[in-house]
């Protein structure tokens, strides 16, 4: 398994996000249920978010982003994603 650090950046228009965000949230709940999503979370400025996922590898990461409900809904301007290994941590 591979984990991945996924940086999500907003785009201009809030209230269409807002208006996904509930959606988003349940698909993100279903993927911790799996536990494909180990965390996430908005930034405070509401820039953007960070999200850790642990998949098999960057093609199943990429399936997992498109069926995000904010990816058809194209509130995301900019999505960076970071192999991730992480070493020490009260997370491991």
């Amino acid at each position: 398994m591979a984990r991945f650090a996924v940086e999500l950046v907003f785009g201009e228009n809030q209230d269409e996000r807002l208006a996904v965000r509930p959606a988003h949230r349940e698909y993100l709940a279903t993927l911790v249920e799996r536990g494909v999503l180990l965390v996430s979370g908005p930034y405070t400025d509401q820039s953007g978010a960070l999200l850790v996922y642990e998949v098999a590898d960057e093609a199943e990461l990429r399936e997992v982003l498109a069926a995000d409900p904010y990816t058809p809904a194209g509130v995301v301007k900019e999505t960076r994603v970071h192999e991730w290994q992480a070493l020490m941590g009260t997370w491991l």
